[in-house]
């Protein structure tokens, strides 16, 4: 049987140091689109796993607020392992510009009084929603981030 290649299931997840954001893939389309793959990573990987509430939230928001803050993106998915996100972008950003978009999207989570998209009408599991766990994971990440990125400008 072919092994088929998963770009994630090559990082050594031992040696990352989160939360970052790391380009991850880059795809070509027949058409020659590019589609970018990038790993939104919020917790230490076999360290601090995000409860699924505060993943699910956080999905719901940043589904919204990156598409705001950040042209072409395709979609955002949370990983499996509960430390972050996938997003999903048509075209090409910096690492730089993509921690950018998400520090801006994490400081609307801060702001919000609800969780958008939180009916059964809406989500297909309304109720393992966190408000709380969404702010207190977007109040971290923001703040690390902030720091990483701005020290890479100086």
């Amino acid at each position: 049987m072919n092994e088929i290649k998963v770009e994630s299931f090559s990082l050594d997840h031992t040696k990352v140091q989160a939360p970052y954001v790391r380009q991850a893939e880059i795809f070509h389309t027949p058409k020659g689109d590019v589609i970018t793959k990038y790993d939104l990573r919020f917790t230490q990987p076999n360290q601090e796993i995000m409860s699924t509430g505060a993943v699910h939230a956080l999905e719901h928001f940043l589904a919204g607020f990156l598409r705001a803050e950040l042209q072409g993106v395709i979609d955002l998915s949370p990983m499996g392992c509960r430390t972050g996100f996938y997003l999903i972008k048509l075209g090409q950003a910096s690492e730089a510009e993509v921690a950018q978009a998400l520090i801006r999207a994490l400081g609307k989570v801060l702001e919000a009084e609800t969780v958008p998209a939180r009916s059964p009408v809406q989500c297909g599991n309304y109720r393992d929603l966190s408000l709380f766990g969404a702010k207190e994971y977007a109040r971290a990440v923001k703040e690390r981030l902030a720091e990483r990125y701005q020290a890479a400008k100086s």
